[in-house]
């Protein structure tokens, strides 16, 4: 996916140490062994730092993925690192849960700058 997507915007706090939670419960990515849809609830939490991350241009950026064969730990950290490259966040942390499928579901959870 093209990090070119991500848009910021100017932290109107930049000497607040404040939390910001981002939910995207519709997330869908393909499974790169059988081409079946894989469904997951997106949740990103990051500390900014001078830039915020824009919510429309993430939305578009998310959605980028339906149509990607990527597995769950690489996609998790994929938009991980994007989306430290775009906002340079002071901490965050990406976590994926995946709906079942087969009877088996699973949790990634990547962090930048801190110890999980």
């Amino acid at each position: 996916m093209s990090r070119d997507l991500l848009e910021t915007f100017e932290n109107q706090f930049p000497d607040r140490e404040y939390k910001i939670e981002i939910q995207q419960p519709e997330f869908t990515s393909l499974c790169p062994k059988t081409g079946q849809p894989d469904f997951g609830v997106v949740t990103i939490t990051y500390t900014p730092r001078a830039k915020c991350i824009e919510l429309k241009s993430l939305k578009f950026y998310l959605q980028a993925y339906r149509d990607k064969g990527i597995f769950y730990e690489h996609v998790t950290n994929t938009i991980l690192d994007d989306l430290v490259a775009a906002a340079s966040p002071q901490w965050m942390k990406v976590e994926i849960a995946f709906h079942a499928r087969g009877g088996i579901t699973e949790t990634v959870t990547a962090v930048h700058n801190s110890v999980m």
